[in-house]
């Protein structure tokens, strides 16, 4: 097997799965305040329906076709056991239980409830379809349609392509995003690294540094990513149903709820990235990195 060194920047083939799903990943767990009067569980259950956090979550299992790209390997060097291993790590039942385990502790029964009661409207309702099914979509299709429409809207000055900046900016206020890749990349990369599937050339330093050489590059992918997969989701609403979501999602308490929802994610991508570096430990020759 070809060995892959340390200055081969494999992370270039990153799949567009896991930088949408990153998308999402804005703010790390240790960021949660806690709040007072948390929700039960129940009612948090009720939550992740009705806004669509649910799929959000169990989409997180999409994201294990691209693991091996990070360490510059393929899925076939892990053979058959792959998909099985791939499956039992991201469990929906089980990504489904952290997710609400964590929320339950910190998702106050006001901010619960001012969330719900914008995705339980008609308006809100239509757009978790729609997120749902743009979550589950192929990628190709979504990418081909996606920046189509986005070159159309560019060219035409649509004034959606604000709109959906603003979008950006209300679950994302701080830009943590692109931190938040890159502490996906490490955590994975160094249990990897202690799984014995690759031999890490440097230290965590090392591997950051490595990480940030593109960082400029990555964050202009994430933003072109973000808006082709806004126009490809969000292609059957009007410009007067976007503007009532940009300034639904620009409410302190919306913003606040993101940040927790966020959080969440990136805690259990993470926590499942890192489980399954582990796995492919059993399955796997060393490789260098």
């Amino acid at each position: 097997m070809q060995k892959t060194s340390a200055h081969a920047a494999p992370f270039a083939h990153l799949k567009n799965q896991l930088l949408v799903l990153v998308l999402s990943v804005l703010t790390c767990l240790f960021a949660i305040v806690s709040l007072a009067q948390a929700a039960d569980r129940d009612n948090v259950a009720a939550f992740l329906h009705i806004t669509g956090f649910d799929v959000a979550i169990d989409s997180i299992a999409l994201s294990a076709t691209s693991a091996p790209d990070l360490l510059g390997m393929n899925q076939g060097d892990f053979g058959a056991q792959w998909t099985a291993v791939a499956e039992d790590v991201f469990d929906t039942d089980l990504m489904q239980n952290r997710a609400l385990n964590i929320l339950e502790a910190t998702l106050d029964d006001d901010l619960l409830a001012h969330a719900a009661s914008f995705y339980a409207s008609d308006l809100g309702q239509r757009l978790v379809q729609v997120e749902n099914d743009s979550h589950m979509a192929d990628d190709d299709e979504k990418n081909l349609v996606g920046n189509a429409m986005l070159s159309d809207m560019q060219e035409n000055e649509d004034p959606r392509i604000d709109l959906f900046r603003r979008m950006s900016v209300a679950i994302d206020p701080n830009d943590i995003g692109p931190q938040a890749m890159t502490e996906i990349q490490v955590r994975f990369i160094l249990a990897a690294s202690y799984a014995g599937v690759i031999d890490l050339r440097t230290d965590e330093d090392g591997l950051r540094a490595l990480l940030n050489e593109n960082a400029e590059e990555m964050a202009d992918a994430i933003e072109t990513s973000s808006l082709a997969n806004a126009a490809y989701t969000y292609r059957d609403f009007s410009l007067e149903e976007l503007v009532a979501y940009t300034e639904a999602l620009e409410h302190p308490d919306m913003m606040t709820v993101y940040e927790l929802m966020n959080a969440v994610h990136f805690e259990v991508m993470s926590n499942r990235f890192e489980a399954l570096a582990l796995r492919m430990g059993d399955i796997q020759p060393v490789q260098d990195l």
